[in-house]
């Protein structure tokens, strides 16, 4: 999930009428914040796809990524990246919508995800935010993708928000789900408040040795209760469900998960190589690249985005859609897609 300092602000701030979920979020003074509401008709419930299609691979640093394809090798190229508990198929609907639409898009499967593996045996199974930003990078420069558009929500937005900071040349625009994400380690020492706390069970579960074992036993009806938490109006169905699901099977899934909720709590060390990324983005650095965010239901009281709203210095808009949980892209296709298209013509 995404920052909880912003989290527990916001869920503190809608207890009595906020689901578990609330989250973080910003909102813009350079354009108005429309207020979206997808609608019946917008929500994807099941989806209107079922398949990513042929999944290919690309061997890019530490890692032999699988992602899902989409569109014409000639268009605008688009990366999308999913965060936990999904995989790819948050955008298995954007994914079309976006190649009718001209786009080159490319879906990868995160670290510890799916057909993504790491190349040698010996890699540290490190799921900090710098490690997971380069390894995209690393993606793009196998693919040789110099500049894309990017979009992203839960661990996918805080790897958006991490590259648009530390590599801005690599990102063209973003669309930003619940906004800016990047882990600040000594603002989540600081205590919330009780409720705010309860709203991070999960990352304290998984903290204990009982929470990594309990995952590894249970982790396809773990996830799917994250699913339901998260996103309680999304009708999905089990077979939704389970596609996204064959994920977690990936042999290093669990130890990914453990370590990032762990190292995000300083009670799991990051890795040397990653300390000059890491020392920028503990100082909260704005983005100046031209930025779409977007709030949602799971968002609670941030969902208006002025939360964040500072931390983008580029042409910015944001908007809210209403009626939707944390999964947008899956959710919501449509207004997702949309906010790709307009802000690659800012």
């Amino acid at each position: 999930m995404i920052n909880r300092r912003q989290f527990g602000q916001a869920f503190a701030a809608t207890a009595a009428a906020a689901s578990l979920a609330a989250c973080s979020t910003g909102q813009g003074a350079s354009a108005a914040a429309p207020s979206a509401a997808p609608g019946a008709d917008l929500r994807a419930g099941s989806g209107k796809n079922t398949s990513l299609g042929t999944i290919k691979q690309v061997k890019a640093g530490l890692l032999d990524v699988g992602y899902a394809e989409w569109g014409p090798a000639t268009g605008k190229p688009v990366i999308l990246l999913h965060g936990w508990p999904y995989d790819p198929h948050s955008y298995v609907d954007v994914g079309p919508l976006l190649a009718a639409a001209g786009y080159h898009v490319f879906a990868p499967f995160l670290r510890g995800f799916g057909p993504t593996t790491f190349l040698s045996k010996d890699t540290v199974r490190n799921g900090q935010q710098a490690a997971v930003a380069l390894d995209i990078v690393a993606m793009m420069d196998a693919l040789h993708l110099d500049r894309v558009v990017f979009g992203g929500y839960d661990w996918g937005v805080r790897t958006v928000d991490v590259i648009a900071a530390l590599w801005p040349e690599r990102v063209k625009a973003m669309v930003a789900v619940s906004g800016y994400g990047i882990n600040n380690l000594e603002a989540n020492k600081q205590p919330l408040a009780p409720l705010a706390e309860y709203g991070w069970w999960y990352q304290y579960y998984l903290a204990t040795d009982r929470g990594v074992a309990g995952y590894a036993k249970y982790r396809h009806d773990f996830n799917k209760l994250i699913w339901k938490n998260v996103s309680p109006k999304w009708d999905f169905d089990d077979a939704t469900y389970d596609r996204t699901a064959s994920a977690f099977d990936n042999p290093d899934h669990v130890a990914i998960v453990e370590h990032n909720y762990r190292w995000r709590l300083s009670l799991a060390p990051g890795e040397p190589q990653y300390d000059q990324y890491e020392r920028k983005l503990a100082t909260a650095p704005t983005i100046g690249v031209p930025t779409i965010t977007i709030g949602s239901d799971f968002d609670a009281a941030a969902a208006d985005g002025k939360a964040y709203r500072d931390k983008f210095t580029g042409k910015y808009e944001h908007r809210t859609f209403t009626g939707i949980g944390h999964n947008v892209p899956q959710e919501a296709p449509q207004p997702f897609a949309k906010a790709i298209v307009d802000v690659d013509k800012f």
